[in-house]
């Protein structure tokens, strides 16, 4: 590595710290604001933890690919910031400015590196590959693990985790049978949050 190319590394992980200021529509147990990086450290410990039984009919899965790309998915939010899930319509408009965000933030990089945390970000978006795909499915987990964990406004609409993202982890036995455990903790916390029904003159 060259002493420019080092230089670009040090300057290019000093304005990444920019993405421990992006907050996120979800709150922690404690009651505040997680930030966009807070999300994507979990993501990727999720991936650790799970990674030895990620792999199917046999074969290991990539968990150096499935851990770059658990950093690199949201990291053009430390330019824009982060829209709520609940708010997205699913256009190509958020995809877009967010590229066009991390090549802003890559610029840095020597030519090489710039290329390959594109190329992953491009890879998590399209879910081209097995192991976007289970990253995927690890990110929408993570928000609704941490939905369910954390405190929540008395309106937030638990119902709209139990969709959300559901589709990337189906065919995967493993993450299917996680995504059941999720489930059953987003009805558990909807039921927390209905209120009994009325008693009438007439009971008891």
């Amino acid at each position: 590595m060259t002493d420019a190319e080092l230089h670009g590394c040090l300057d290019f992980i000093r304005q990444t710290e920019k993405l421990k200021d992006v907050l996120r529509n979800s709150y922690t147990a404690s009651g505040r604001h997680e930030s966009t990086a807070e999300h994507s450290w979990r993501l990727a410990l999720m991936a650790m933890v799970l990674g030895p039984d990620l792999g199917r009919d046999g074969e290991p899965v990539d968990l150096l690919r499935v851990l770059k790309l658990c950093l690199i998915h949201d990291l053009g939010e430390a330019i824009g910031g982060d829209v709520p899930a609940i708010r997205q319509t699913g256009g190509p408009d958020k995809a877009a400015q967010e590229r066009a965000d991390l090549i802003t933030l890559l610029e840095p990089l020597d030519a090489a590196r710039r290329a390959e945390f594109l190329a992953l970000w491009d890879e998590y978006e399209a879910s081209s590959t097995p192991e976007a795909r289970m990253v995927k499915a690890l990110d929408k987990m993570e928000t609704i693990i941490q939905h369910n964990q954390g405190a929540t406004a008395p309106d937030f609409d638990h119902g709209f985790n139990l969709d959300y993202g559901r589709h990337y982890a189906e065919g995967h036995p493993l993450l299917a049978r996680l995504r059941c455990l999720v489930d059953a903790d987003t009805r558990a916390r909807m039921a927390e949050a209905t209120p009994p029904p009325r008693r009438t003159g007439s009971e008891g």
